[in-house]
């Protein structure tokens, strides 16, 4: 479980992380990358969700999720304060072995955190 100073729990967060961040994806998972401002210490914030219509069974949602956060936890030390992430679990997170979603969600933060150092450099 992702410790409680990391955990995405507002509306609004998740909003604002999704709709200003940089998107990116694979056929597992998207992630959602806003990128905190020059200064900010605030702790980065995770969240995690795995639409109903992608996923139609909720134990088989929660499992996702589950899988996804324990991978967060691992990595969460590396993001940098005050960005905002949303995690989207797809179909095939469903099926995916640990290494597999691993694998893809290094690459995604790797490509969330490049696209949004540039937004970021592009607004000031």
């Amino acid at each position: 479980m992702l410790p409680a100073a990391h955990r995405m729990l507002r509306s609004e967060d998740f909003t604002t992380a999704v709709r200003s961040g940089a998107r990116a994806g694979s056929r597992r998972l998207v992630i959602h990358y806003s990128a905190g401002e020059t200064g900010d210490t605030t702790p980065a914030l995770v969240g995690v969700v795995v639409p109903k219509k992608q996923v139609p069974r909720a134990t088989h949602r929660n499992r996702i999720k589950r899988r996804v956060r324990a991978l967060m936890r691992e990595r969460v030390a590396s993001l940098e304060p005050g960005s905002r992430i949303v995690l989207r679990g797809l179909a095939g997170a469903d099926g995916a072995s640990s290494q597999e979603l691993a694998k893809d969600l290094d690459r995604l933060l790797a490509r969330g955190q490049q696209a949004g150092s540039r937004r970021a450099g592009t607004s000031s």
